[in-house]
């Protein structure tokens, strides 16, 4: 079994004329055996139990929520290696982003699908993340361990929502500190 790289667009793309159903076996199109397309599908429902309720539902008529489960589900069904999942709290209640981290983090570590995630919901990204990359205006800014990103000074201060005083960007911030240890 060859295993790829799924994108999981923003905005969760879902096929709105189709059926939740339709729209996870568009997942499988490349895919032949029908067994493991049926297995694929029980995965899926397993982790999504509330897509196997609205299976039958056309896509457009299901909240926000179950149509980001969806494009992720669509993209279990090709058995990829790694899901690149683009903003996957967006537009969705603090309830079910909570809900759909811990389902990407259990499949994960029970199926060994690797992650990655652009996210602009700090905490949550940490919080579930093994490791994280904080950018500013597109560059690299910081990385690391997601656990020491989440208690790094810096870190809260400026992306978490902790700390106080003039907000100055990250950048800026490191750069005075470079300065200030070159100068002493």
């Amino acid at each position: 079994m060859r295993r790829g790289v799924v994108q999981v667009m923003e905005g969760r793309h879902c096929f709105a004329h189709l059926t939740i159903e339709e729209n996870l076996l568009t997942g499988a199109y490349t895919r032949s055996d029908k067994a493991e397309i049926a297995a694929n599908m029980e995965k899926v429902y397993t982790y999504f139990p509330r897509l196997k309720l609205r299976r039958t539902s056309q896509a457009a008529y299901t909240s926000g929520g179950e149509q980001q489960m969806c494009a992720i589900g669509r993209a279990l069904m090709a058995s990829p290696s790694i899901v690149l999942l683009d903003e996957p709290s967006m537009g969705l209640a603090p309830q079910i982003v909570q809900e759909v981290f811990e389902i990407v983090k259990d499949l994960n570590t029970k199926e060994k699908v690797t992650f990655l995630l652009a996210e602009q919901n700090t905490n949550m990204a940490l919080k579930y993340s093994d490791y994280g990359y904080i950018m500013e205006s597109g560059r690299v800014v910081m990385d690391g361990p997601a656990a020491e990103l989440a208690t790094n000074e810096d870190v809260k201060e400026f992306y978490l929502g902790v700390g106080g005083g003039e907000r100055k960007s990250f950048r800026d911030v490191k750069s005075y500190k470079r300065r200030k240890r070159w100068l002493a």
